[in-house]
């Protein structure tokens, strides 16, 4: 393993508004890649025919042109080519309105690259399916709002990004209206209104949501706050002829692959005590002699998104959705995968899409991609079965990462909630019940014998004999003191109302989760900033 693992970090987000978790931090980045860099050199991997470390300088070289292609299409892009054989630094995420401690990722990559001299490249995961094509805004008065979800397109199709496309034109071009009249109560000027005409403007030069929601967010780091960073999407890369090379290798290696993965899948469930059947990910099926393939796949003409699965037969190696397609490679396990590269690329032309799935866009990104990847949380959990994969599959060490993550609340002005309020005032009301007589004194006209009574019970052992009378005799006792502590308790249940209500409105205003696009600008650009310049670890 590296001299810095993913595995020694605690992987949880921050608490605290206006912190965050930066692994290793910014200073001692450069450590990491120097040791990756050295790690590059130990690549001779075969991979059915081909060195890894060579289809790797292939890979970085289709990286670039089709980033540098993609980026320029809606943004002002550097005119000198970066190289190839430079550093080159990645990060990814679906193209969705993330909150702000996910956007810190991309600033983190920016400025790591920066400071280095490095080329960086944020991958757009196109592949994902967009759950719900609404956001979650707050409003209402601060002391009493509510959530509701905003639509920006009719429901989702259930398809991946790649293929998505703006369904309802009327509702995507009233997005930031509705968000800002629904927010304004508590924020008063959200960056919606200058990141949704940017992306409503790409709207006019494609159709596809996803493309648009993250085109209008990267133009917005490059002219409104100086983020010098190339993007791409996944489906572009999984359509490269490098990447053919790897999905090649792993299907002729499938029975093998197979094995590992779910080992490692199982090993991270009993290590982390994870009871999901699908976390970190699920584990690769069989069914019969097919076994499933780290990737998806669907056509242009069906574009819902199906596992792939993949069998020997004979010189060839058969490939199905186990539904309504099949293709076959010309590829043996101890086989030259050059004619089954040929034979990808040939379906990809036709209308074929093989995606990769979480743990191989990562793997392939940290070990032909790039000199660096910068996860956030989620990602680098996952990922920690990634490197099993590395080292047991690959038999090559895992190359060291970064790790960030933030937490920005909502600026709105409340008072805070002590969250303990509710569980005092529930034990209170318990011990009004069983303990009443430490609410009364001798100014509450209690009539003494009440007192006298309990204290002998409290008083006098618990034998098997008098067990059950004790009981009844202070439940009995307990029961008669009530009406000296009915106003108490209704003293008690009005705090608790209060507090249930208070806790209530803190989840409201303070969940972590809310979009980047809701925050002021000047919240961002101060909290960025500050987090830019941090060198503390945490």
């Amino acid at each position: 393993m590296s001299t810095w693992s993913v595995e020694h970090v605690r992987l949880r987000a921050p608490r605290e508004d206006r912190s965050a978790l930066i692994e290793p931090p910014f200073d001692h980045v450069a450590d990491v890649v120097e040791e990756n860099l050295r790690l590059e050199n130990q690549r001779d991997y075969d991979l059915q025919g081909r060195s890894l470390a060579a289809i790797a300088q292939l890979a970085r070289r289709e990286l670039l042109a089709t980033a540098r292609r993609w980026t320029a299409a809606y943004r002002n892009i550097p005119s000198a080519s970066p190289d190839p054989q430079g550093r080159i630094y990645l990060a990814g995420h679906q193209p969705q309105m993330f909150h702000p401690g996910v956007w810190f990722k991309n600033f983190a990559l920016g400025e790591v690259a920066r400071r280095h001299g490095a080329t960086a490249v944020n991958l757009v995961i196109d592949n994902d399916i967009l759950a719900e094509a609404t956001l979650r805004v707050p409003g209402q008065p601060v002391a009493d709002p509510r959530v509701d979800k905003i639509a920006f397109d009719r429901p989702d199709p259930k398809i991946p990004f790649e293929e998505r496309r703006i369904e309802d034109r009327e509702l995507f071009g009233t997005f930031d209206r509705r968000v800002r009249e629904h927010i304004a109560p508590l924020v008063a000027d959200p960056l919606i209104g200058q990141y949704w005409p940017l992306v409503h403007a790409r709207a006019e030069h494609t159709d596809k949501l996803g493309a648009c929601l993250a085109q209008g967010r990267h133009q917005l780091e490059g002219a409104a706050w100086g983020l010098e960073t190339l993007e791409v999407p996944q489906s572009w890369v999984c359509a490269s002829e490098a990447f053919q090379w790897l999905v090649a290798h792993l299907l002729a290696q499938l029975p093998r692959f197979h094995a590992v993965h779910n080992e490692a899948v199982r090993q991270y469930r009993r290590k982390y005590h994870v009871r999901s059947t699908s976390h970190p990910v699920p584990e690769l099926a069989a069914e019969g002699t097919w076994l499933e393939a780290p990737f998806w796949v669907w056509t242009a003409g069906e574009p819902h998104r199906r596992r792939l699965f993949a069998r020997a037969a004979g010189a060839e190696i058969a490939l199905s959705d186990r539904r309504s397609w099949e293709a076959r490679l010309p590829l043996q396990a101890d086989g030259d995968a050059g004619r089954a590269v040929e034979r990808l690329l040939e379906l990809q032309r036709g209308g074929v899409r093989i995606r990769s799935r979480a743990l191989i866009t990562t793997l392939w990104a940290r070990l032909a991609l790039g000199d660096l990847f910068i996860h956030g949380i989620g990602g680098a959990k996952y990922d920690r079965v990634t490197d099993v994969l590395i080292e047991r599959f690959l038999g090559l060490r895992p190359p060291g990462l970064m790790v960030v993550s933030a937490t920005l609340l909502l600026p709105i002005e409340r008072d805070r909630v002590a969250y303990d309020d509710v569980s005092m005032a529930e034990r209170q009301l318990r011990d009004l019940t069983y303990h009443p007589e430490q609410f009364v004194d001798s100014s509450d006209s209690v009539p003494s014998n009440l007192l006298a009574e309990k204290r002998q019970w409290i008083e006098t052992p618990q034998t098997v004999e008098n067990a059950r009378r004790r009981c009844r005799a202070i439940r009995a006792v307990n029961a008669a003191l009530q009406p000296w502590v009915e106003q108490r308790r209704k003293e008690i249940l009005e705090q608790q109302a209060q507090a249930i209500h208070r806790r209530r409105v803190e989840g409201v205003l303070a969940w972590r989760e809310y979009a980047f696009c809701l925050y002021p600008e000047s919240t961002l650009h101060e909290f960025l900033a500050a987090l830019l310049h941090k060198t503390p670890g945490r």
